[in-house]
């Protein structure tokens, strides 16, 4: 369909004009600003010198800090073999599907020792996990809540832009390995860094043809006491997750395959690259897809911390529903094996966060944590 793939063009051009960048703001916005030039055309943005009078920016750098400030407190650590929680990975052996959807193993443990693991998975330890801090579900303003006084509780031109505070503070502590797999989430979302760097790429939500979302059957890591070990298995009772099946960065022996089994997205229009740097605010739109990976800084971890405000599902939002109810033709006609090529219009088959709002989107699935 011809006129979907203009669509992509000139979404791109509206959103970004002709340089083809996320626009950089040197300072933050106004709020009438923010909200007429970014908000109401669901328009990113990176906002530089954000956050430089956040204690956080000093104190989170030290590692004795964090760990003096939070040594009582009990927090949630999510356990992987690779570092990629909440995304797809080949299914164990007793499924007739090539790959599921699978969540981490959520460990809860006293904060120093979270750290501690955080840092020492940094190469993959011998117990062969990656450790992440990434618990969501107003994590911050919880678990973390002794590190209140270390930044705001909102950012202030956004509260008032959109009219609301915060729905979710959320708090994120990994390393290089921690990854996000390319997912939307229905929230205005303000991310900001603090410590290292956070690299995403970016798809509008008019892209959605181009993340072949399809059902997967839902699976999770336990832990083995006897081993060691994280094992996969799938749920019981089993269920299905849909999910982008794209991966931008497979690898060698795989590339040449998943180019020809998603073409759209790798032969269509490049997604936006956008590193986001400690003191930065990046303005992520509700429904954008997006995939982040990071840097760590000198003491091998990167902190962040975003705010999700709730987005308002208007106009636009109907206009997005619309377009994911036609069934484009590439996208129908290639399968994975064993899994169903479901119709990717409906909400049933986004790419959603699990703390989104249930009650506004009923068919809204409620797995998948997303930054």
């Amino acid at each position: 369909m011809k006129e979907v793939e203009t669509l992509w063009e000139e979404v791109r051009e509206l959103s970004l004009g002709k340089s083809g960048r996320v626009e950089r703001l040197e300072s933050p916005p106004t709020p009438l600003r923010f909200l007429r030039e970014f908000v109401s055309p669901n328009k990113p943005c990176l906002i530089s010198n954000a956050t430089l009078h956040w204690p956080a920016l000093s104190s989170w750098s030290h590692d004795d800090y964090l760990s003096r400030a939070l040594s009582n407190d009990v927090v949630s650590l999510h356990l992987t073999p690779n570092g990629r929680a909440d995304a797809l990975v080949p299914a164990p052996s007793t499924s007739s599907s090539s790959l599921c959807f699978a969540s981490p193993y959520v460990h809860r443990l006293l904060f120093p020792e979270a750290l501690r693991l955080i840092l020492s998975c940094g190469n993959a330890n011998s117990s062969g996990t990656v450790a992440y801090a990434q618990q969501q579900n107003d994590c911050f303003r919880s678990e973390y809540s002794a590190l209140a006084a270390d930044c705001e509780p909102h950012i202030p031109w956004a509260s008032q832009a959109l009219g609301c505070l915060p729905e979710a503070v959320n708090l994120w502590i990994g390393n290089h390995l921690s990854e996000t797999s390319f997912h939307k989430d229905h929230y205005e979302n303000l991310y900001a860094v603090v410590c290292g760097q956070k690299h995403f790429l970016l798809l509008p939500p008019t892209d959605v043809h181009r993340m072949y979302i399809r059902q997967y059957p839902a699976a999770h890591y336990s832990f083995s006491q006897d081993s060691g070990q994280l094992k996969l298995e799938l749920d019981n009772p089993a269920r299905n997750v849909p999910w982008c099946s794209v991966n931008p960065y497979p690898s060698p022996e795989t590339k040449d395959a998943e180019i020809s089994q998603f073409p759209l997205y790798f032969n269509g229009p490049k997604p936006l690259e956008c590193t986001v740097k400690a003191g930065e605010i990046l303005y992520l739109p509700s429904m954008w897809f997006h995939h982040v990976k990071q840097t760590p800084d000198s003491s091998g971890r990167t902190i962040a911390i975003n705010y999700w405000y709730d987005m308002q599902f208007d106009i636009k939002y109907a206009y997005f529903n619309f377009l994911q109810s036609i069934s484009y033709p590439s996208t129908c006609n290639l399968k994975l094996a064993g899994t169903e090529c479901e119709d990717s219009g409906s909400d049933a088959c986004a790419c959603l966060s699990k703390y989104a709002p249930v009650a506004d989107v009923v068919k809204m699935s409620k797995d998948g944590e997303g930054e």
